[in-house]
């Protein structure tokens, strides 16, 4: 069985994120950029499945600029056999994104789609669903624990909801997206690294695979959220209960 893994080039989670001087979106240039950690944790949890014996490929794909290879180049270097590069524009709204997916899925055939629950840059947690429905796989999101059974051709999966832990089966092929406590994604090693530039990357272009991306929605504002206000020391259990009354009209 192959593993298709879609992993996605956003601003490091550490960078200290700044609005443009425009308002038209947020500053990457001269900004560290690295794997949505979402995705990270998607890669791992396919890594782990092929070194179980149940799976023979982990294939990474990545949508963007030229400069998603180096993700790719990250993703191979975690342990993915091969990479594919979907070139495209910088901003590519999650139904284009499962559009490709299903062209790619046509193509190269997987069992399995992994995708991370959502990409930290826009929170959208979009387009594991929406690849599910143009593809008619069954779907398994939000992914605490993955268990497949490869003989009956099902995944099991967990998922965490308001009510505690919800365990479903999947047949396979399905669409699985991944939350945090799912795994622990490893770090590359220097070897691994070396050897990861050898690894085969194929390229298409959306008009390749018969996708037209056209922008269907608009932004029009980006703003930094307000600052927080100081807090305020009280001198008694009366005054705190006032305020909370009277100023923050919460009682």
């Amino acid at each position: 069985m192959k593993i298709m893994v879609a992993i996605k080039r956003v601003v490091d989670y550490a960078v200290k994120i700044r609005v443009k001087p425009d308002k038209t979106g947020v500053v990457t240039q001269n900004v560290k950029m690295s794997m949505n950690p979402f995705c990270e944790i998607a890669l791992e949890e396919a890594l782990r499945i092929r070194e179980a014996g149940l799976a023979s490929e982990v294939v990474a794909v990545s949508m963007g600029p030229s400069q998603c290879v180096d993700t790719l180049r990250t993703g191979l270097a975690m342990g993915a056999d091969r990479g594919i590069h979907v070139e495209a524009g910088d901003l590519l709204y999650p139904l284009y994104v499962a559009k490709i997916l299903k062209k790619l899925v046509e193509i190269e055939k997987p069992g399995l789609l992994i995708l991370g629950k959502q990409a930290i840059d826009d929170d959208c947690n979009q387009a594991g669903q929406m690849v599910a429905g143009l593809l008619n796989w069954p779907q398994g999101t939000f992914a605490s624990k993955v268990v497949l059974d490869k003989e009956k051709q099902v995944a099991t999966v967990d998922r965490e909801v308001d009510d505690g832990i919800e365990t479903i089966s999947l047949n396979l092929p399905a669409v699985i997206t991944t939350d945090l406590r799912l795994n622990q994604p490893r770090y590359a090693t220097l070897p691994n690294i070396m050897k990861a530039k050898k690894k085969p990357i194929k390229k298409f272009t959306p008009e390749e695979l018969s996708v037209e991306i056209k922008p269907d929605l608009e932004i029009v504002e980006v703003t930094e959220p307000p600052k927080r206000k100081s807090g305020v020391i009280v001198s008694s259990v009366d005054e705190l209960i006032d305020k909370l009354k009277h100023e923050a009209n919460v009682i």
